[in-house]
């Protein structure tokens, strides 16, 4: 069967990954992860500090709430082309990186100007360019690390990436916080300057083959091709299913936790601190340890195991009326559970991903994130609003959690059936590596 306009050149443009010395994949894991700071970091700043700019030109938090919502667009149609186009592209800098780079200019124009814009519609024009510029750069930056890395530290790669993740977290709310006191333009100007320069590393630091295709096949053919590796790949259909009700959760949260605490519970802000401070310390901790246990005993059966505890915190939070200091702990282990989901789930599309198309189902992957930004704080929302009238004790933000969890829990059963998928796709990975041994000699390891 035809794949779409990938394949032609595809088989040449992605060889396996050389076998190479613990340290030369240990470099390039820790390079490809700045780049995850660097998103991380531009992310956190804006979400955390654009809506109190906004508020200097609007009262209404619709208004400010659909500037933000404007990721999700990007994120949900970008993709589909951008990643398929990135598996053909031929440059001497190679197939990914040019994206990369290209990006790399109006993200740090956009993140620098975002603070001094006169009014609300060029802010949102400005942020939507960062949104556009920040999609170029995600899909092509994923499809590196199948590209560079073999899929025996696919799970540790990914917790590299996810402490990263976690570090960009603090330090743009923590940092970002202290900056913005002292001048709001100061969070947007920092992360102009950390966030290029960490994002230009995967670009400046790695080597990859340039690809052997044609440059450009159109939108349409890219949309279409993306289409086909949906219904043709029943399993990367099941991890993005699945995928698309984690980034759900994941926006639903980021977007309300804080006005859970604030306004639903009625806490001071060094409750919202310490609950911040107690999910990024549970982040961090799975990102530290569940690649070494997914290498070890799977990805699928980690995500598996760790989705239960995962969706069931999250329905107990909706039993919550009144806050209490035990909640400390119980969220630090939820926050490991839920990081251990996030830190593993690209690991898993990685190896399930055919050799040929991996830009075209990275854009896939980043889609499905993009209609979780839309429908999870969608549906949050619009439940503590229905359920305030019933939920008094809260103003309806008891409804947040359960709403929440329910996508986490429904999830497992696509996840079991893909720990077949990782197995099949591991064993085949052996085989490969045997065959290649076989006809080309042991190699060394330093």
């Amino acid at each position: 069967m035809q794949s779409g306009p990938s394949s032609r050149s595809s088989s040449a443009a992605s060889p396996r990954p050389a076998p190479a010395a613990d340290g030369g994949h240990g470099r390039t894991v820790w390079t490809l992860g700045l780049g995850a700071f660097g998103l991380a970091f531009s992310l956190t700043t804006t979400a955390a500090y654009l809506p109190p700019l906004l508020g200097r030109f609007t009262d209404s938090t619709t208004l400010i709430a659909l500037v933000l919502a404007a990721e999700g667009l990007f994120a949900l149609t970008l993709p589909l082309v951008i990643g398929p186009w990135s598996d053909g592209f031929h440059t001497p800098l190679g197939r990914r990186r040019p994206f990369m780079l290209v990006a790399l200019g109006p993200i740090c124009f956009c993140l620098a100007l975002l603070a001094f814009m006169p009014n609300l519609w060029t802010t949102a024009l400005l942020v939507c360019a960062f949104f556009f510029a920040y999609y170029v750069y995600e899909p092509p930056y994923r499809g590196l690390y199948p590209d560079l890395l073999p899929d025996r530290i696919y799970g540790r790669a990914q917790s590299v990436q996810h402490v990263l993740r976690g570090a960009a977290l603090g330090a743009a709310l923590i940092g970002g916080g202290a900056l913005f006191h002292v001048w709001e333009a100061w969070p947007f100007l920092v992360a102009a300057i950390v966030v290029t320069a960490a994002c230009s590393a995967p670009v400046l630091f790695v080597r990859e083959d340039g690809g052997h295709g044609r440059v450009f096949e159109g939108v349409g053919a890219y949309v279409r091709h993306s289409w086909r590796l949906f219904r043709r790949e029943r399993d990367v259909r099941r991890f993005l299913l699945a995928n698309t009700a984690w980034e759900g959760t994941f926006a639903g949260a980021r977007t309300f936790v804080v006005l859970y605490l604030t306004v639903g519970l009625g806490q001071p802000l060094g409750t919202t601190t310490a609950v911040l401070a107690a999910v990024a310390g549970g982040y961090v901790v799975a990102a530290v340890a569940s690649g070494w246990l997914g290498d070890r005993f799977g990805l699928a059966r980690v995500i598996f195991a760790a989705s239960f505890l995962y969706g069931a915190g999250l329905l107990a939070g909706g039993f919550a009326h009144e806050w209490h200091r035990w909640f400390l702990p119980v969220i630090f282990l939820v926050a490991i559970a839920g990081g251990a989901v996030m830190t593993l789930s690209w690991g898993l599309l990685f190896k399930l991903m055919p050799t040929a198309d991996r830009g075209a189902i990275s854009g896939l992957a980043t889609t499905t994130k993009g209609i979780g930004l839309i429908t999870g704080p969608l549906l949050a929302g619009a439940s503590i609003d229905l359920l305030a009238p019933v939920l008094e004790d809260t103003r309806g933000y008891a409804a947040l959690w359960p709403i929440l969890g329910v996508p986490i829990l429904l999830a497992i059963p696509l996840v079991a059936r893909l720990r077949a998928a990782e197995a099949a796709a591991d064993a085949s990975a052996a085989d490969g590596d045997a065959g290649g041994l076989q006809r080309e000699g042991p190699e060394p390891f330093s």
